[in-house]
């Protein structure tokens, strides 16, 4: 699998990392299979979260992580938006994840502007992060968000190491401030920055009460939809793409990242006319 370098961290990335999302206690032999699969086929990019499977996700991991934590770059997440709590979460992450250190520790789910300033108070979880930084817990710091404009007022604040976004053809075809990834894409490259996607292969919202698959959103199923979504985000400034929270649409983009060619402009356009009748996935309201 193609590795592109992650900015300034300079780590090779594998052009997928596993998601966490899909592991979950219900389905853990299927989960720790599906691990194993990940491995085998070149990922070695990981991004994990103490929210992911009830929170059972970082024990499901954690023996892969003590078996493979050499050839991995791991990264993390928190919620927490206060020091203390943001303290607590990061200690008991790694105790779950058999490991000493983080390579990359991301502010989770940071949409709201009132979350950031908060974050970034005396009192926040920015504090415990940098603290840890400086004691050899974790080597980079990053930002999560479903909202670019938040991320975008995160940047002016403070120098990131990473920013993770939703990227997908469907949100280009249907762009609007809320959603518009091109600003945020444009700094990174700018400042050297590592850029994670998310939400590459998520055709819209559900429309229905019946979810065939194990992810919040509606994923494309098929592999050439597939094929098609996540191309089209590898063919932009993104150094990897996160894997579906569902295993078995995860797997059908594992091997489309294995086939992987850029898109031209072209047919990137192609795309973005097939998605004028789609409803995008975010804003959400």
């Amino acid at each position: 699998m193609e590795r592109r370098v992650l900015g300034r961290t300079k780590h090779k990335s594998s052009i997928i990392a596993l998601g966490g999302a899909s592991l979950r206690p219900e389905t853990r032999k299927e989960s720790k299979e599906f691990i194993k699969y990940a491995f085998d086929h070149g990922i070695n990019h990981v991004d994990i979260a103490p929210t992911y499977g009830s929170g059972e996700a970082e024990n499901i991991l954690g023996d892969w992580v003590k078996e493979y934590r050499s050839n991995i770059f791991l990264a993390c997440k928190t919620n927490k938006r206060t020091k203390d709590e943001a303290s607590e979460e990061l200690y008991r992450s790694l105790k779950r994840m058999q490991t000493d250190h983080f390579d990359l520790y991301q502010l989770h789910g940071l949409d709201d502007p009132k979350e950031l300033e908060l974050v970034l108070s005396e009192e926040g979880a920015m504090k415990s992060i940098l603290e840890a930084k400086e004691n050899g817990l974790l080597k980079y710091v990053g930002i999560t968000s479903h909202n670019p404009e938040n991320i975008m007022r995160a940047l002016k604040k403070f120098d990131f190491d990473t920013v993770l976004l939703p990227i997908n053809y469907v949100l280009k075809a249907h762009p609007e401030p809320k959603t518009d990834y091109e600003p945020v894409l444009s700094i990174a490259k700018k400042r050297n920055l590592g850029v994670i996607a998310m939400k590459s292969v998520a055709k819209g919202p559900w429309t229905c009460e019946e979810r065939g698959y194990r992810c919040w959103y509606q994923p494309f199923d098929t592999q050439k939809e597939v094929d098609e979504a996540l191309h089209f985000t590898l063919s932009q400034y993104v150094t990897t793409a996160a894997s579906c929270s569902d295993i078995r649409i995860a797997k059908m983009v594992i091997d489309a990242a294995e086939r992987f060619t850029p898109m031209n402009e072209e047919e990137q356009n192609i795309l973005l006319k097939k998605a004028a009748d789609y409803k995008p996935l975010f804003p959400r309201n």
